[in-house]
């Protein structure tokens, strides 16, 4: 979701369901700063807040694991392109291509499917809000599982923050009458399995020595081949192929989960992790104005301010001591 830099991996890197986390090498020079970052930091947005939208119609028609298998496809199609005109190769060793399979699990084929399936409840907005709650899941995990990241009350705060932000969307007061609580689980785990895989990146993947455009090729062909192999399990082939529903897949897989992949990537290398981290706020605000305006979705009060409220709470998680000293 979704985020992500080279050489480091925040313990709260909002990577958002569409947004395809994939291990990062060793440091690179920073490129020299160009106006256009800003209209490709726009970009990105609208690819990764649409995502929400084509995986809604994609489910239309097809099965989840279907929608999550055909995105991977021409994900992958589009990174084995590019790979292909910078003449990159595959990485090299069992040992890393183990600690990509597992990667592939949690920053993809997991996070991908559990999206899918929650959209068969829950409206595209819902999902694009659930996906915003990463950083927050991060900042949790690296109260436990990174030492190093020691947490200051900013961040606490913000941590409380934004699940009440998340309790607010939920309509908690009223009992959580009209939501979906089966599919917002699922949203929320996905939502969860993005940091749970960076930790394990960040533990087991840096200094590889390896290009990030050759980790994340190879990370997303692992998670294809995952999904073709339980989709069969678990899905009979469709009799048919209704066309939009099927563009819808292909956008979101060649757009959000390749095209928006070397865009990221060339933002981070241009303007930095920080700031190219800043889409993660953005997304379920296009997300919530598409599923509105393009699939009518319904919008009551609770949606919009408590997504607000977890947007101020994460961007509190990413908040950095200055001075070396906890808020």
């Amino acid at each position: 979701m979704r985020h992500v830099a080279p050489g480091r991996v925040s313990s709260a890197t909002a990577a958002d369901s569409d947004s395809v986390s994939s291990p990062v090498p060793a440091p690179r020079p920073r490129a020299p700063l160009s106006l256009g970052w800003r209209a490709r930091f726009g970009v990105l947005s609208l690819i990764w807040g649409f995502s929400f939208l084509f995986i809604k119609v994609g489910t239309e028609a097809y099965a989840p694991f279907q929608v999550t298998l055909g995105r991977l496809v021409f994900g992958t199609a589009v990174l084995g392109a590019a790979m292909g005109a910078r003449r990159e190769r595959l990485p090299r060793g069992a040992r890393t291509w183990g600690h990509l399979a597992v990667a592939a699990f949690l920053l993809n084929a997991l996070p991908f499917s559990l999206f899918a399936y929650s959209e068969l409840k829950i409206p595209s907005t819902l999902a694009g809000i659930c996906n915003a709650t990463s950083p927050l899941w991060g900042m949790a995990l690296s109260l436990v599982a990174l030492s190093e990241d020691r947490p200051t009350r900013r961040r606490v705060a913000g941590l409380g923050l934004g699940f009440l932000g998340v309790l607010t969307v939920l309509g908690a007061w009223q009992g959580f009458n009209g939501v979906n609580m089966a599919g917002t689980a699922l949203a929320l785990l996905a939502s969860l399995s993005y940091p749970v895989g960076w930790i394990y990146v960040r533990r087991t993947m840096s200094g590889t020595g390896n290009s990030h455009l050759s980790l994340t090729g190879a990370q997303l062909l692992l998670a294809t081949a995952q999904l073709a192999l339980v989709t069969p399990l678990f899905t009979a082939m469709p009799s048919r192929l209704p066309v939009v529903p099927l563009l819808a897949v292909m956008a979101l897989g060649a757009l959000g989960t390749g095209l928006a992949v070397l865009i990221q990537y060339g933002l981070v290398a241009e303007v930095g992790p920080t700031t190219a981290q800043m889409v993660t706020y953005f997304i379920p605000v296009i997300a919530t104005v598409a599923g509105v305006a393009v699939l009518g979705e319904s919008l009551t009060w609770a949606t919009p301010v408590g997504a607000i409220v977890i947007l101020a709470g994460a961007a509190l998680t990413q908040t950095r001591p200055k001075g070396g000293r906890g808020a």
